[in-house]
């Protein structure tokens, strides 16, 4: 073989390599980050945004790879898993998990697309400019979260109108905590309710802390808006089955696994919208020119069958409002 030809032929083999990673990363990656638990394959939300990425033609597996990374309820390794992603070189990040994903995968990267939902003012927070023109490399969807809470408390109180003691449930490292106990407290006060606030920070904490209101007498619950307590409907409705308490739930997701009532807004729809947002971005669009959207409907849903089960008649002046009635 003539020296040139073998040089050329080395200088092909070097080349290789570089060209078969050049076609793995024809498939976009999405980097999924999450500060709770992981990815529920098949659940409502996984489906919605899966449902929201194929509107935009992209299917997982097949022209698409998706990254996922969960904190598992410890907000202090986000800032990691987000570093992460980045390092990776993902073509958007779409993160959850309250307000601190999102923070994490902003301080994390200037450059990377990200988008976010969950349940808080984005513009408090700092992670966009404005609603409409959100600027910069970040944008996403917000549903009604800590502002349904005085609502959900109202509404508690609508139904036992008698009861003297109501539970909160909140996660500490959740920002919004501390605006929300306020607010609460307040409003109890107010109209005479002794109101237990108690902490949860993971989901093993939460059997504690409803053991914890059975012990201070609390007659019903109510839940913060956080993404460690919200995502775990099946568990804390056992545990209100358990202790006999009436409860009422951020998401419908709990009454239909058998819990008392809900109020807010549907969070398959928000996940939904982060799913095309995703697959917008993918295909060109820049996030600075896709307004934050707002989730504001919002239903209030009734179990009758655990409302027997507590021995609790439903008013009719609360019946009049329900949107919709699990027999």
């Amino acid at each position: 073989m003539r020296r040139r030809d073998f040089i050329a032929g080395l200088g092909g083999a070097a080349a290789w390599p570089l060209a078969v990673r050049a076609q793995q990363r024809t498939v976009p990656v999405i980097g999924y980050l999450s500060g709770t638990i992981p990815r529920q394959p098949g659940s409502r939300d996984d489906l919605a945004f899966r449902r929201g990425l194929q509107e935009l033609g992209f299917v997982e597996g097949r022209n698409l790879t998706i990254e996922y990374r969960s904190a598992e309820d410890h907000y202090e390794r986000l800032p990691a898993l987000a570093a992460d992603l980045v390092r990776q070189q993902v073509a958007v990040i779409v993160a959850t998990g309250s307000a601190r994903g999102p923070l994490a995968a902003k301080e994390a990267t200037a450059t990377i697309p990200i988008v976010f939902f969950f349940g808080s003012d984005p513009v408090e927070l700092g992670l966009v400019a404005s609603l409409s023109r959100p600027g910069g490399n970040i944008t996403g969807v917000t549903v009604l979260g800590r502002e349904l809470l005085s609502k959900r408390l109202e509404l508690l109180h609508e139904l036992l109108p008698n009861v003297g003691a109501i539970g909160l449930i909140v996660n500490p490292n959740n920002p919004n905590t501390e605006p929300s106990v306020r607010e609460l407290q307040a409003l109890a006060q107010a109209s005479k309710w002794r109101l237990h606030v108690v902490e949860a920070r993971t989901g093993l904490e939460l059997d504690a802390a409803v053991a914890r209101l059975a012990e201070l007498r609390a007659e019903a619950f109510l839940t913060a808006t956080d993404n460690v307590i919200t995502s775990r409907s099946d568990q804390l409705v056992a545990l209100a089955a358990r202790y006999r308490m009436p409860a009422i739930y951020q998401t419908r997701d709990a009454v239909d696994a058998g819990g008392l009532m809900s109020y807010g807004g549907d969070g398959a729809e928000s996940t939904h919208i982060a799913g095309v947002y995703a697959g917008r971005i993918l295909k060109g669009e820049k996030p600075a020119d896709l307004p934050v959207q707002q989730v504001t409907k919002v239903k209030l849903v009734i179990n009758l069958k655990t409302a027997t089960a507590l021995d609790l008649t439903i008013p009719l002046s609360l019946l009049g409002r329900v949107d919709e009635v699990i027999e």
